[in-house]
């Protein structure tokens, strides 16, 4: 998730963990501790793009990582505060929680958590929500600015954050109800259009839970479409994207980025051709305003040639199809047609 929502998620549970010993304090740590996990993108600035990738939401969003490092850095708090009435099991109670929570809540988004790394690269990814979702941030930010404003000694403050904390808790039931109806329409659909598909990703389109993007995996490539929870109906329109593994000729294999990039998108990805180069696109990661045009490029879109400025590639591609105009039509297209 975006670092705004891990900071007042963290500030809302400070409070509920140490806010009666520490006062405002604890959302101050509290939201430290739910973004530390995040601190692998100081290392992934010095890497190239395909490595800084695989290097965010690696280690550092480990299992391994918050077990090992928790209990430092609550030792490290419970000499530095020995004077307050917080103990070592406070401490190790809000850095333990905050890591662990940052992990899991990472983990429902598309881009994948290393949970278990170093020992397995696999990427955990549950795609229950999209990076960024007000709709699953507004109430903790509207209880933090509320816990900030308030006194110390306000008897509302555990209340507030408590409040704020059962809100998210309910959202997260009701994006997995969502993804449930969903992937069991697909399913149907698929069935229904005779249309061959081995694997399935529905994962939400930027910012909301109500419109769904749909990737049905086959051996040739694609099947992809966009259904809202507010449709009334129950037909999809699937576009075929053909996956052109037979661009993957001796120059492009020999791409030291290639295997990183595969890895990376977990085989859901597409080559296109074009002006010579060789587009990989990692599709899991949606198109620019795709579900206005089934043809448009995909959003995650890399040159595979060494001398290729593919930071600017990712870059234009991210913020294309957030204007105005794409976010009023996104806006529109949520509450079903």
């Amino acid at each position: 998730m975006d670092s705004l929502t891990h900071t007042v998620l963290g500030a809302c549970l400070g409070q509920v963990i140490a806010g009666k010993k520490i006062g405002k304090k604890a959302m101050l740590w509290g939201a430290i501790a739910n973004n530390i996990p995040d601190i692998d993108v100081i290392t992934s600035a010095w890497m190239g793009q395909a490595d800084s990738l695989l290097a965010h939401r690696g280690f550092t969003h480990s299992i391994l990582f918050a077990i090992l490092f928790s209990p430092l850095i609550a030792l490290l708090f419970s000499r530095i505060y020995k004077k307050t009435t917080m103990q070592f099991e406070d401490w190790l109670f809000i850095f333990a929680s905050g890591n662990l929570i940052h992990i899991l809540i990472d983990s429902f988004t598309t881009y994948g958590t290393g949970w278990f790394e170093p020992f397995d690269h696999y990427r955990v990814s549950f795609d229950l929500f999209f990076v960024a979702d007000p709709f699953f941030t507004i109430s903790l930010l509207i209880a933090a600015i509320a816990l900030l404003i308030m006194k110390k000694n306000n008897p509302n403050r555990n209340r507030w954050a408590k409040s704020a904390l059962t809100i998210c808790i309910l959202y997260f039931f009701f994006a997995a109800y969502n993804k449930h109806t969903i992937d069991a329409n697909v399913r149907e659909q698929l069935a229904e259009q005779k249309i061959p598909s081995n694997n399935l990703i529905t994962t939400p389109t930027p910012l909301n839970n109500f419109l769904w993007y749909i990737i049905a995996k086959n051996d040739s490539g694609f099947y992809v479409s966009y259904q809202s929870i507010f449709d009334h109906y129950k037909h999809l329109n699937f576009t075929f994207h053909n996956q052109n593994k037979n661009l993957l000729d001796s120059t492009v294999i020999s791409d030291p980025d290639l295997k990183k990039l595969i890895r990376f998108s977990k085989d859901y990805y597409v080559l296109n051709k074009i002006d010579n180069q060789i587009y990989f696109s990692d599709i899991r990661f949606g198109q620019i305003s795709g579900w206005n045009n089934p043809e448009s490029n995909f959003v995650f879109r890399y040159i595979l040639n060494k001398d290729a400025n593919n930071d600017l590639v990712i870059q234009k591609g991210r913020f294309e199809g957030s204007g105005k105009k794409a976010l009023g039509e996104l806006w529109k297209r949520m509450w079903g047609k």
